[in-house]
């Protein structure tokens, strides 16, 4: 009886701080020190210098930014929805963390949730030295392979009409990656309607929508991909973001194989850099890391052309140690990576710890002191000039420019 009366006691006294502490939101959320516009007059030398290097050989026509969320509460015209079980304190852990999202995407009134979103970010890109592109990503519902949406495993939802107005209202800056279930029941119509638009870019996260990329019942789906000349974003390895449950399994890279079998162009999201799966080439090698599982599948030439890897979160605590070093000395696989920021990522000051990246060799001391002062006023922009700044610790090998630029082969 004494530590069930525990138990529920730590629970409460848990609850209590989540949901009554602000301060504890916006360090590990935002921790902004100021508007963007004000960080040209807070720039050191040295900082103004690093910045400027950061886009000295970009071609601005080409800056591309693969992996850009939009959220919110849906409490515009928007479409938005949000489980209920992320807004509710009885699950503390959901709550808390959707709280630190909102936090550090700048969303400060549930009511205005949708336009303070919208705003923010405009506001972070507007104070960019080059704009570039931002894709926009829809996020679709989890459906059960019988073609039903489930709600109770949706996490959110974003609309792709939401997406596709956001587009037509800011034409300069947005780019569309629509997303479709493909155990949607009309999810072959839902690729041509959206392909006409001009839509090329599918999202997916397998291990929150419930998609198993290996299932057979989707070869359609993926010869209408094919078809149509898109290509599907993916995340794989672990998901730490939103709540996955039993699905988790999903991220496994290999799942991959059949899409990529059939000629579909796949970006791997994060390039699995987080978690372990079960080794399907070889079962009874157990758990393998996820990014080996990447990597295997990178060196094997039949595959070149097809996949890819996208480099967001590869600064992020859980992420780095490894895969950010391999892939900054594999030199002949810089051409198949692209850069997404997965904002409202880089605004969460818990997850990137500079002086972990100095420990590592990765930046210098005085590199993290100017790329903290950018994280104070701009995400976005410290994102940038740190996946730009970051070195082999060994070779001193950078990603080069290009991995910035959006690559001929994914528009062709």
């Amino acid at each position: 009886m004494v530590r069930k009366l525990n138990s529920f006691f730590l629970l409460f006294i848990f609850v209590f701080l989540i949901t009554s502490c602000s301060p504890l939101y916006s360090k590990l959320g935002g921790d902004i020190k100021g508007p963007p516009e004000a960080l040209q007059g807070q720039l050191t030398s040295f900082a103004k210098n690093l910045i400027a290097k950061s886009y000295a050989d970009i071609d601005p026509s080409r800056l591309i930014d693969f992996h850009t969320h939009i959220l919110g509460l849906g409490n515009s015209n928007s479409g938005i929805w949000v489980n209920p079980a992320m807004q509710n304190p009885a699950n503390p852990m959901r709550y808390f963390r959707f709280r630190v999202f909102k936090n550090a995407s700048g969303i400060y009134q549930d009511e205005k949730a949708d336009r303070q979103y919208i705003a923010r970010l405009l506001e972070l890109i507007e104070n960019l030295p080059e704009k570039g592109r931002f894709m926009i990503l829809g996020f679709d519902k989890h459906y059960s392979k019988n073609g039903k949406e489930d709600l109770e495993r949706t996490e959110f939802y974003i609309p792709n009409k939401y997406i596709s107005s956001l587009v037509k209202k800011y034409p300069k800056i947005f780019t569309p990656m629509i997303s479709i279930h493909p155990y949607r029941k009309d999810s072959l119509q839902k690729l041509e309607e959206w392909n006409k638009k001009g839509a090329r870019f599918i999202k997916w996260l397998p291990n929150a929508m419930g998609i198993d990329p290996s299932d057979p019942r989707l070869d359609p789906y993926y010869s209408k991909v094919k078809e149509l000349n898109m290509v599907i974003l993916v995340h794989v390895g672990g998901e730490g973001a939103v709540h996955t449950g039993e699905f988790e399994k999903l991220g496994n890279p290999l799942l991959l194989r059949r899409p990529l079998d059939q000629g579909v162009k796949i970006v791997m999201a994060h390039c699995a850099s987080r978690g372990t799966n079960l080794d399907l080439d070889t079962p009874s090698n157990g758990e393998v890391h996820n990014f080996d599982l990447f990597m295997r599948m990178m060196e094997e030439k039949r595959y070149e052309g097809f996949l890819f890897g996208e480099i967001s979160g590869l600064t992020q605590n859980n992420r780095f140690d490894g895969p950010l070093q391999t892939l900054l000395a594999k030199k002949e696989w810089h051409s198949r990576l692209v850069n997404g920021s997965d904002y409202p990522l880089p605004a969460l000051n818990a997850v990137i710890q500079t002086t972990t990246l100095v420990n590592a060799g990765l930046i210098t001391e005085e590199e993290r002191q100017a790329l903290n002062l950018v994280y104070g006023y701009n995400p976005l922009l410290f994102d940038f000039v740190l996946k730009r700044t970051v070195r082999h610790p060994e070779s001193g090998e950078k990603f080069p420019p290009f991995v910035f630029m959006m690559p001929q082969v994914l528009t062709n």
